[in-house]
C-alpha cells in the first residue's frame, strides 16, 4: 500500500502527463476557429498580384482562406483566383460599384462578408488600395489595423517595421477581428494550383453610399519591376543633385532588371515621383 507522500507524487506526475495533451487539444480547438478573408483588387480583367503575397500570409494561419473579388469583371477574375493554391473559396461581387476600390463601398462589402463568414482575420496587400480601404474597414469593425506586416508569429502576433524601417516591432492584438495589410516583398507569392479550382459564391447585396466619385487616373507604364515586389532595387538620394542626375539610377536599374527607389530627400527635392520613395 502506498503512503500519502507516494500517492501525492504519483498524482502530480499524472497531472503533468495529462496537461500537455489537454493544452494541445485546447489550442487545436482555438486554431480550428480561425478563418481569413483576403481582398483581391481587380484591375480590369486582371488583379493586383500583391494579393498573391497576401494569400501566402493568410495561409500562415490555420483555417480556411476566402478570397474576395469585386468589380464589373469580377466573375472573369474569380476564375483565375480560384486556381490559386491555398484558396478554399472565392466570393464574387459582380458590380461596377466596386471598380477602383473606392473605400466606402469596398469596406462595406468586406464588413458584410466578415460578419457572414465569421472571419477572424482580413488581409490585403499594403498597396494604395489596401491603405485606402482597410483603415475604413477597421473603423467599421471597431478594430485597430495592423499595417505593413513582414512576419506572423501567431494568430494575434505580427511583426512590422516602425520609424520608417529603422526598427522592427512585434505587436500583439487583443481585437477579436484582425485587419491586416501585408508588405508584399516579405512573403512569397502564392502560385496556381494543379488541383481543382476552389468553389465560387456570389456576394450578398450590400447597400453603401459612396462619399467619393471616381474621375480618372493617369497611369505611368514602365517595364521595370514594381518597387514593392522587385527582387533588386537601385535607389538614389540627395547625392544625385537633380532630376537630370537621377537618370543614371534609371539606366543602371534597366541594365540589371531592377526596380527604382528613392529617398525622401530626393522625392521632396523633385528629383523623382513620390511613388519611388
Amino acid at each position: 500500500m502506498l503512503n500519502h507522500a507516494a500517492r501525492t507524487l504519483l498524482a502530480r506526475r499524472a497531472v503533468q502527463a495529462v496537461q500537455p495533451t489537454a493544452l494541445g487539444r485546447f489550442y487545436a480547438a482555438q486554431r480550428s476557429g480561425l478563418s481569413s478573408l483576403v481582398y483581391v483588387e481587380t484591375k480590369g480583367s486582371g488583379f493586383d498580384e500583391g494579393a498573391l503575397n497576401a494569400i501566402t500570409a493568410a495561409r500562415a494561419l490555420s483555417g480556411p482562406v476566402t478570397a474576395v473579388v469585386a468589380g464589373s469583371e469580377a466573375a472573369a477574375v474569380a476564375k483565375a483566383v480560384a486556381k490559386i493554391d491555398g484558396i478554399d473559396k472565392v466570393v464574387v461581387a459582380q458590380d461596377a460599384a466596386y471598380d477602383h476600390a473606392l473605400p466606402e463601398t469596398t469596406a462595406a462589402l468586406l464588413k458584410a462578408l466578415q460578419e457572414k463568414e465569421g472571419a477572424t482575420h482580413v488581409f490585403a496587400p499594403h498597396s494604395a488600395a489596401g491603405k485606402n480601404v482597410m483603415p475604413r474597414l477597421a473603423a467599421l469593425l471597431d478594430s485597430q489595423q495592423i499595417s505593413d506586416i513582414v512576419g506572423i508569429e501567431g494568430e494575434d502576433t505580427f511583426v512590422r517595421p516602425v520609424y520608417a524601417g529603422n526598427a522592427i516591432a512585434t505587436v500583439k492584438s487583443s481585437d477579436p477581428i484582425k485587419v491586416v495589410t501585408v508588405r508584399t516583398a516579405a512573403f512569397p507569392a502564392a502560385a496556381a494550383s494543379g488541383a481543382a479550382a476552389a468553389p465560387e459564391e456570389a456576394a450578398p447585396a450590400v447597400k453603401a453610399e459612396s462619399l467619393s466619385k471616381w474621375l480618372k487616373e493617369d497611369v505611368v507604364k514602365s517595364e521595370r519591376p514594381d518597387l514593392a515586389a522587385a527582387k533588386r532595387v537601385v535607389s538614389g538620394g540627395r547625392a544625385v543633385k537633380s532630376a537630370e542626375g537621377f537618370k543614371i539610377i534609371y539606366e543602371l536599374a534597366d541594365k540589371i532588371g531592377a526596380g527604382v527607389g528613392a529617398s525622401r530627400a530626393a522625392v521632396d527635392a523633385g528629383y523623382c515621383d513620390n511613388s519611388l520613395q
